[in-house]
C-alpha cells in the first residue's frame, strides 16, 4: 500500500486558503493560482492591504483581520516579508503554511514547524494539486 502523502492529505482536508500577497491583476501568478484553487472548490481569502476584493471575495489587510478559520496560509510575498506572515499564522494557530516557488525562508519555516504547523516551501500549490487530482 502506498504511504500517505502529507501534501495530498493537506489538500484533501483543507477548505479555506488565505492567499497572502494575492494580486487583483489577472496576469500575476498569485491571481492565476488562487483562481485555479477556487475553481477546484477551495474558499480563497485574499490578504493584501492594497485591494478591496479579488475573485469575488473581500480582501483583508493582514491575516490578523481574517474573521474565519484558515486551513492553509499560501504566501506570495518576497522572503523578506515571510517571517511576519509566519508569526501571524502561529498566533492564529493555522495548521499549514505554503510558501510558493522561490519563496524560501528557512528560519521562518523552522519557527512554524516548532509551533506545530505543517510547512511546504518553494513549491506551487497549483502544480501540486494538479499532479495529484487530475
Amino acid at each position: 500500500m502506498a504511504k500517505p502523502d502529507p501534501i495530498t492529505e493537506l489538500l484533501q482536508n483543507s477548505k479555506t486558503i488565505a492567499v497572502v500577497g494575492l494580486s487583483a491583476n489577472p496576469l500575476r501568478p498569485s491571481h492565476g493560482v488562487a483562481a485555479y484553487m477556487q475553481s477546484h472548490g477551495y474558499r480563497i481569502i485574499p490578504v493584501n492591504p492594497g485591494i478591496e476584493t479579488c475573485l469575488g471575495e473581500k480582501a483583508f489587510p493582514s491575516l490578523m483581520e481574517v474573521p474565519e478559520k484558515i486551513d492553509i496560509v499560501n504566501i506570495f510575498r518576497r522572503p523578506v516579508f515571510v517571517e511576519e506572515v509566519v508569526d501571524q499564522a502561529i498566533r492564529l494557530k493555522v495548521p499549514a503554511i505554503w510558501m510558493q516557488e522561490e519563496v524560501i525562508h528557512e528560519e521562518a519555516a523552522e519557527k512554524a514547524r516548532r509551533a506545530g504547523i505543517f510547512v511546504v516551501m518553494d513549491r506551487c500549490i497549483l502544480k501540486e494539486h494538479r499532479a495529484r487530482f487530475r
